[in-house]
């Protein structure tokens, strides 16, 4: 089936989901790391792909998942359910901060997304484009003020972003008490500058690592970095 992406241990269908699976995705869901997580949530889950990386990778943890679209979250729903680890998934069909408001005392262990990220830009057409990929500030101020509540005390939240949107986030997260621990800046190839930044976030204030990953060597060649992030996923390598 066309709408059907196949990895080593799951299938996706993506049928009916404005945002299909991607780089941006796929990177999140292999690069998060976390201490044994317990309880992870996944913020605007689109296709369940990450929350079913974080699965496969986190084998005790149970996964929350909100996605504030209809069909989308259906068809995540079911993408949970026909997974080796559907007693491990939760759906929740609504956006993040009626998913907080319907559980304030939620505490997690690991926070992921890959948020919608074009700040006041063009709106692309059509509705379902547009809540998958478009977000304004305030957005990222309610985001980061959501974790900073939710997240375990010695918790850590990971976000995957475009640079520029990226300088705004670390400046909201610290006025939320959520302090940069890591970046991964990623590239295109070896002498591009970066176009997406993973942020890793914590109540520590201790500095933050910083890593490089270059996705191609070669046209259409991937690097040997990004084939060992995704070997364990990906049906290519």
């Amino acid at each position: 089936m066309a709408n059907i992406f196949r990895f080593k241990q799951f299938s996706v269908d993506q049928a009916g989901c404005a945002m299909k699976i991607n780089t941006d995705g796929v990177l999140l869901g292999a690069l998060t790391a976390a201490d044994k997580p317990l309880s992870i949530l996944d913020i605007g889950t689109g296709t369940g792909v990450i929350a079913l990386m974080l699965a496969q990778r986190f084998a005790n943890a149970h996964i929350d998942a909100c996605e504030i679209d209809e069909s989308t979250a259906t068809t995540a729903a079911s993408n949970f359910k026909n997974s080796p680890f559907a007693d491990r998934l939760t759906l929740h069909p609504s956006g993040f901060e009626a998913f907080f408001d319907a559980y304030p005392e939620r505490k997690y262990d690991l926070i992921v997304s890959n948020p919608p990220f074009y700040i006041n830009s063009l709106q692309s057409p059509g509705v379902k484009k547009n809540l998958a990929k478009h977000a304004g500030a305030r957005f990222f101020d309610e985001l980061m003020l959501g974790i900073s509540d939710h997240l375990a005390t010695d918790g850590v939240c990971w976000l995957i972003l475009p640079v520029g949107t990226a300088a705004m986030v670390k400046n909201l997260a610290v006025q939320h008490r959520l302090y940069l621990q890591k970046t991964i800046s990623i590239c295109s190839f070896k002498d591009d500058e970066p176009h997406r930044e993973i942020l890793a976030f914590g109540f520590g204030a201790d500095g933050a690592d910083e890593e490089r990953l270059v996705i191609y060597d070669g046209l259409k060649v991937y690097s040997k970095g990004y084939q060992e992030i995704l070997k364990e996923f990906l049906t290519i390598f």
